[in-house]
């Protein structure tokens, strides 16, 4: 079943390659979507597919890239909408 979720990931997230790190993980996960920096520090993700995928990816950012600290993953679930083609960095 597919599924869609905005994801805010906030602690030391920026400056550390997460974003780029997200859309490697996204990519491979097969999900659409995108991952962009927030002025105050946080990250924001939206994205889209497989339930199951979703579901990894979300483990992913409790834990993010090497340099990462995460301090909080807050999910929210949306509608599918199927409005992407792909996965991107904004």
């Amino acid at each position: 079943m597919d599924k869609r979720v905005h994801i805010v990931v906030e602690g030391l997230v920026q400056g550390v390659f997460y974003r780029a790190s997200t859309l490697k993980t996204a990519q491979q996960l097969n999900l659409t979507g995108y991952v962009r920096n927030l002025p105050d520090g946080k990250v924001e993700i939206v994205a889209e597919g497989n339930g199951d995928q979703i579901d990894r990816l979300i483990s992913w950012c409790r834990q993010g890239p090497t340099h990462a600290e995460v301090a909080n993953v807050e999910v929210t679930e949306q509608d599918y909408r199927g409005e992407f083609r792909n996965f991107n960095i904004r």
